[in-house]
């Protein structure tokens, strides 16, 4: 293989597909011709040579085109020296697209005397020699290093061209090429010489079997490259093993690098360096090391970088938590079961911390009005929640297995930045809402997106109209469901203003036909009771009959699991209005709350899957609606709890009151006329905190808080949409390389899109993993980290891409199971493999 063949193929292509994002920075011009080669249907090579600000425009189009999936990859030429410091990054124009993505060159190992060692590392004397002489030699000159062909018994066994193949090969032998070499020893001698002239390795095994040599071959590599990285000196019991000299560097450093990206010798290197590092006792030997470097060649380095985030994130510094996670986000050894869950968590909390920073500066440029507090809610501030409920799922799934306490710190200050900030919105908007009133004028109310959004559409002869009644669906979980159904029809969403107290049967019936002009809260001495026109709808039944009086047959209802599940009556041709109602979410935070983040995917994909069915109805349009949002306590403490505001007054759901009496430091008082509620109770008392009037309350609603208050109403016209063709490309799924057995709760499922010609690289493919047992039962999920989306629970893939998923085994399951890839909206299976379990007790 030609240098210009090996630089383009090997490294600026395989940049291309880590990152999507490649600026590559030449003065030299040395690399232009191999950058333009690189431009294909689904990868735009944009070159700055003649001009940066049309070349920025057409990069910043082509980024556009990234983002909508139109294209694979971008790649920027950039004839100038890259910028080193902030201060020039701020005006170079093409900055921005390398923070997206990556740069080249990317540090003392892609210089070009470093890639030429790499791809011929049998002549590196001779390579050294060249540059010494001329520190810019043309490609030519390189390729016209070696001259003849050496080692012919290897090159004819292994198939392989170059040494560097012949080195990987030896290391990482396919099926053939293991058969090959233990088929004779005629290759020992040759080996011999090869490792001496390019590695610089004089092997001291008598062996002449392929496991043998090959064992100390891997740790001389892996060992070097621990020892080229290392800043401190390396510990007196270890500076007898052997290891490569600096001038072999690029070389050891292009070998690892291979061995740990590439999908299929992935898991062999990990085998190796725990091998490795257990023989040499690696963990207690650089126990006194506090710097080891920026490369995890060995799974120990990889726990000391995680203890570096976790204590630059207990300082504040998450610029340092962003630095050590972008450092090792594609390391061999964070994409482990265990250990991704603690990256995840340490990545969920970074985020959370730094947009509540960031928000907390904003917010008060939005205090002056309630009006526009709640569009910044609706617009930013709701981002605090998204991240919130993405960082308790990522605790709900590891705080199992954190026995001793790892992470504790962390979740804890992780808790505190977003309580802090939740509780300066809540501040403002009690403020606001003492000044103002419930509901703004303007903004839809509840009480009328039955009337407003439903009635008008029942009108058309033949229309046929979904309306679903979701319990709980706060206004960011409303944001990501509206992504999840933007390819099933056209959507709009809004926001609406939650009728109050904000509690299931007063929010549920605010949602019935008439409730802006008939709806009533009646308090009673059990309780509150809402009526409708003078009668009673606190029930479902009640409810469901409010909608019977006014459409007759064409009405018809049935929770939402049951028509999902096709378990429900047969919907007749003309009901032209079916209700649909969900009480998960709702009833997961009320009885399980420390699990209920993970549940609320579940109840998304159910909502997704029955919009997938109503179209096979022949239903028209969806309208989805809720009757309150709520609140995730986590952080509370013993005593974030409200005091009882004094007077004769009725506690309902642990966050309001309804009666009468006086205001007090720590409640708001206000008229319930003012609040929109007409009712038999003259005001409404609530805490002007966060905090409930009862402890140990890790999920709430039913009060006054944005979060409570500002829900979202979903409207979407139907219809059919196909995923790309299964035909034109096929998903496979694997775990290690065929095993059959699992030892973790959390084995890593390698799932990938193969494209089957050259057609199938148009579009994504959206999938579901799950472990399902003999009755398909689930009992296993993917878990919310690395290219699983949190909200979905669904992974996106392209044709010829392939990722690592963590599936969260139930832990009281044991037995044989499916792991299956399933189209999310109609669980058609892609494919499937059958796993068992093998746990140690």
């Amino acid at each position: 293989m030609s240098i210009e063949a090996y630089i383009q193929e090997q490294v600026l292509a395989e940049r291309l597909r880590m990152s999507s994002v490649v600026v590559v920075y030449d003065p030299e011009i040395r690399y232009r011709r191999l950058c333009q080669g690189l431009a294909s249907d689904s990868t735009v090579v944009v070159d700055a040579t003649e001009s940066s600000i049309e070349s920025r425009e057409q990069a910043m189009c082509s980024l556009q085109a990234l983002g909508r999936n139109e294209i694979k990859s971008l790649l920027v030429y950039v004839p100038m020296k890259a910028p080193v410091d902030e201060e020039h990054k701020q005006v170079d124009p093409f900055s921005p697209f390398a923070a997206c993505g990556g740069v080249f060159p990317d540090g003392d190992g892609d210089s070009f005397q470093s890639l030429c060692l790499k791809a011929k590392p049998e002549h590196a004397e001779e390579i050294r020699r060249l540059f010494a002489e001329d520190a810019n030699p043309d490609f030519a000159v390189i390729d016209a290093v070696g001259g003849g062909v050496g080692w012919p018994n290897l090159r004819a066994q292994l198939g392989a061209e170059s040494s560097r193949d012949i080195l990987l090969g030896l290391m990482a032998p396919d099926t053939h090429q293991l058969e090959a070499l233990q088929a004779n020893d005629a290759w020992v001698s040759e080996a011999r010489d090869l490792f001496k002239r390019t590695l610089g390795l004089k092997l001291r095994t008598r062996g002449k079997t392929w496991s043998s040599i090959a064992d100390e071959l891997w740790r001389f590599v892996l060992f070097s490259e621990f020892v080229f990285d290392l800043p401190e000196s390396l510990p007196e019991a270890l500076a007898d093993i052997p290891r490569g000299e600096e001038g072999v560097r690029p070389i050891i450093e292009g070998l690892c690098d291979t061995l740990r990206n590439d999908r299929r010798s992935q898991d062999l290197y990990i085998e190796k360096a725990e091998e490795i590092e257990a023989d040499l006792n690696l963990p207690d030997q650089c126990r006194a090391l506090t710097d080891l470097g920026v490369r995890d060649t060995f799974p120990f380095e990889e726990r000391t970088f995680l203890q570096q985030a976790m204590a630059a994130f207990d300082q504040g510094d998450i610029e340092r938590v962003r630095g050590i996670l972008g450092q090792h986000e594609r390391s061999v050894w964070t994409a482990q079961g265990e250990s991704r869950e603690k990256w995840y968590l340490v990545d969920s909390a970074a985020s959370l911390a730094q947009v509540c920073d960031d928000l907390e500066q904003r917010l008060p440029e939005y205090s002056d009005s309630l009006e526009g507090l709640v569009q910044f809610y609706v617009g930013a501030l709701r981002e605090m929640d998204r991240l919130h409920r993405e960082f308790e799922q990522a605790v709900s799934d590891y705080v199992w297995q954190d026995t001793r306490g790892e992470m504790s710190a962390l979740i804890q200050r992780a808790r505190k930045c977003y309580a802090n900030l939740a509780e300066s919105a809540q501040q403002c908007f009690m403020r606001l809402i003492k000044k103002t009133g419930w509901p703004l004028p303007g903004m839809l109310a509840n009480t009328q997106a039955f009337d407003r959004l439903v009635a008008p559409q029942l009108k058309q002869n033949g229309h046929r109209v979904a309306y679903f009644m979701v319990d709980a669906l706060r206004y960011e979980l409303g944001v990501a469901l509206e992504k999840q159904l933007a390819d099933d029809g056209s959507i709009e969403m809004q926001p609406s203003l939650a009728q109050l107290p904000s509690v299931t049967p007063v929010g549920m019936a605010s949602l019935l036909p008439g409730a802006d002009d008939q709806l009533t809260v009646e308090k009673g001495e059990d309780g509150v009771v809402p009526m409708l026109d003078g009668k009673p709808v606190a029930t479902v039944a009640q409810r469901m009959d409010a909608f019977r009086r006014r459409y007759g047959q064409r009405f018809a209802e049935m929770r939402l699991e049951d028509f999902v599940r096709n378990k429900g009556p047969e919907i007749d041709p003309e009901t032209d209005l079916l209700v649909l109602r969900s009480v998960e979410i709702d009833s997961h935070f009320e009885n399980h709350p420390e699990t209920a983040p993970a549940q609320i995917t579940n109840a998304l994909k159910r909502i997704r899957m029955a919009v997938n069915r109503l179209v096979d109805h022949g239903f028209h349009e969806v309208v989805i609606a809720t009757d309150h949002g709520f609140y995730m306590n986590n952080h509370a403490g013993a005593g974030d709890v409200a005091t009882k505001p004094h007077g004769d007054w009725l506690i309902v759901h642990d966050r309001c009151a309804l009666g009468d009496g006086s205001a007090d430091d720590h409640h708001l008082v206000m008229e319930t006329e003012r609040l929109g509620i007409r009712s038999n109770a003259a005001r409404l008392a609530a805490p002007l905190t966060m905090a409930p009037y009862r402890v140990g309350l890790q999920y709430f609603h039913g009060g006054l808080s944005l979060q409570e208050c500002v829900v979202p109403v979903i409207r979407m016209q139907l219809r059919s949409h196909e995923q790309p063709s299964v035909k034109r490309a096929s998903i496979s799924i694997s775990y290690k390389q065929g095993a059959t057995r699992i030892t973790t709760r959390v084995p890593v499922i390698d799932v990938a899109v193969e494209a089957a010609d050259m057609f199938s690289s148009e579009g994504s493919y959206e999938i579901l993993l799950e472990a399902q047992d003999k009755k398909g039962n689930v009992v296993g999920e993917a878990r919310a980290t690395g290219p699983v989306n949190p909200a979905t629970g669904t992974l996106s893939l392209q044709p010829g891409e392939a990722v690592k998923v963590n599936l969260k085994m139930q832990m009281e399951y044991e037995g044989k199971f499916k792991v299956k890839a399933l189209d999310p909206r109609t669980h058609t299976v892609y494919s499937q493999i059958d796993l068992e379990t093998d746990y140690t007790v």
